[in-house]
């Protein structure tokens, strides 16, 4: 437990600081997200992705009505559930009407507490880098209470934004390699994102989940990074990093997928049980993970745009799967039940491959009864008609930009 003046001291020197940033690019997901009286904001993410600064971006128009505390700060390894009494007093003293929590999720009871405030009429977002950890406790005391979101490393037009660039494919051959984590975009050191890997796996993972093999989780999560948008499965990978049982790995998947580092991708049925059967692609949250983190020495230009395709269809749609049945299509983007986007992703279509990527496109359009599907290139586009389907090929930096 903490003293009254330990407490005070530490809101005090947090909302200085935090208060005191620059707002930085807003962000695009601001144009979403809205502060309700009886809804707790909820935004995950990975580390690093800016989500505190989606929050001050959040609250700049009200500061001197806000509160902050992010839960994170060592100084707070102490804090316990009496605690927010002890909170509630500095609160009403400062008068403030909007709180803001970083990583609450530590402390154990959390969701009652901000329950009670939103009783009480506060506006209340919750920031947290694991996303099960925060949805299990929404589900219990907070079901029906809650507005969630995500927030990933910049998109393709805001990492454009951010660097002044024009949209070209120069632009999006830059992108590619070096990713949107904003504060290794303003430093250019791999070395932060190689750090961050480390926290990721150290502080969401190992920590949180008692897991003591680190180096087989790390091995693991670089064997990920090092193979985006190849199929991978638990039973196939469980004798290569030596451990005892296929649950441990599917363990390690999930903790991995959970604090955003890398995305599992289903293959599209109407089945459950054939998605969960069958092998799922991987994919890794930001490219400058790929450049910086992985054990692969080629560029790898085809896989890093299939990735980028990834998430920019994740970041617009609740569901994403990739297409295999008599031909492979890359991704499925599914929106209210039906199929929104069909995209074949070929980095330079010609003639060894176009038949292929086409065949599978068409066997998606056919299976799913659509008329239009795409096929994302570098920086190829045309326009045709095969068996009555239509067919666009755009460059990334026309799809995305």
């Amino acid at each position: 437990m903490l003293s009254n003046n330990q407490l005070t001291e530490i809101v005090e020197y947090q909302n200085v600081y935090f208060l005191g940033k620059k707002i930085g690019l807003q962000r695009e997901k601001l144009e979403e997200i809205t502060l309700y009286e009886s809804f707790v904001l909820l935004i995950t993410g990975v580390r690093r992705a800016g989500k505190s600064t989606l929050l001050l971006q959040l609250l700049n128009d009200n500061k001197d009505q806000s509160l902050f505390l992010n839960f994170e700060d060592p100084r707070l390894a102490g804090f316990e559930l009496p605690d927010f009494q002890k909170l509630d007093v500095i609160i009403r003293e400062k008068n403030v009407k909007n709180l803001f929590f970083d990583e609450i999720q530590i402390v154990e009871g959390w969701e009652l507490y901000v329950r009670q405030k939103l009783d009480e009429g506060f506006k209340v977002a919750v920031t947290g880098s694991n996303a099960t950890l925060l949805s299990r406790e929404m589900g219990t005391k907070l079901t029906g209470r809650n507005l969630p979101y995500e927030l990933f490393p910049f998109s393709y037009r805001e990492f454009l934004e951010f660097k002044n660039l024009e949209n070209n494919s120069s632009s999006v051959e830059e992108y590619m390699t070096e990713g949107g984590f904003p504060e290794f975009l303003n430093l250019d050191n791999g070395l932060v994102l190689q750090r961050l890997l480390v926290d990721v796996l150290n502080r969401d993972i190992a920590v949180r989940y008692g897991i003591r093999d680190i180096n087989s989780l790390q091995q693991l999560a670089i064997y990920l990074i090092s193979n985006i948008g190849k199929l991978v499965s638990a039973n196939k990978l469980k004798d290569l990093f030596g451990l005892k049982s296929v649950s441990a790995i599917a363990d390690y998947f999930s903790h991995l997928e959970n604090t955003y580092l890398v995305q599992f991708l289903p293959k599209f049925s109407y089945s459950l049980k054939t998605q969960v059967r069958n092998p799922k692609k991987v994919y890794v949250v930001d490219l400058g993970l790929f450049t910086h983190a992985s054990i692969v020495f080629t560029d790898e230009l085809g896989r890093r745009l299939e990735n980028m395709v990834y998430l920019h269809l994740r970041r617009k749609f609740p569901e994403v799967y990739y297409f295999n049945e008599k031909k492979e299509c890359d991704f499925i983007a599914i929106k209210q039940g039906k199929p929104a986007e069909i995209i074949q992703v070929c980095y330079d279509l010609n003639q060894d491959n176009l038949q292929r990527e086409i065949a599978g496109l068409l066997d998606a359009l056919n299976y799913f009864d659509e008329e239009k599907g795409k096929i994302i290139t570098f920086n190829q586009k045309d326009r045709f008609e095969k068996d009555g389907k239509i067919i666009e090929v755009l460059p990334f930096h026309e799809f995305a930009g």
